[in-house]
């Protein structure tokens, strides 16, 4: 899938998705494309998810400066919920956790974006 939009918003935003992963563009002009992406208002990383019920505060602890609001977890090419555990680390630093499937979550990272929320996006694989 293509996605559309003009530059609404600073940092990275999601182009399109596919078998491939996360087709990203950032504000100097390059494209990456991402198998499992993280998210910040500043940067794109590639990143070596755990399994989901292994995922903990540590696995995305990168995505914590500056401080944001909620992170968007896309758990693959599903919605399955995240570990209770780091729900509860993430919520005892103020940090919500919305978690979607992966196309979900890289559709809504630039809506949120563009509203200038203090998000954060950890999208797994879609072949997960």
């Amino acid at each position: 899938m293509r996605m559309e939009r003009d530059r609404p918003a600073e940092g990275p935003l999601v182009r399109g998705f596919g078998a491939a992963g996360f087709k990203v563009d950032a504000p100097d002009g390059t494209i990456g494309i991402y198998p499992a992406l993280l998210l910040t208002a500043a940067r794109a990383d590639n990143w070596a998810p755990p399994p989901l019920a292994e995922l903990d505060e540590a696995a995305v602890a990168s995505l914590f400066v500056p401080e944001i609001e909620f992170l968007l977890l896309g758990t693959g090419a599903n919605l399955h919920l995240p570990p209770r555990a780091l729900v509860r680390a993430l919520e005892a630093r103020g940090i919500g956790v919305e978690a979607m499937d992966s196309r979900a979550a890289a559709r809504a990272w630039g809506v949120l974006r563009a509203e200038g929320r203090r998000v954060a996006a950890a999208l797994y694989p879609l072949g997960t």
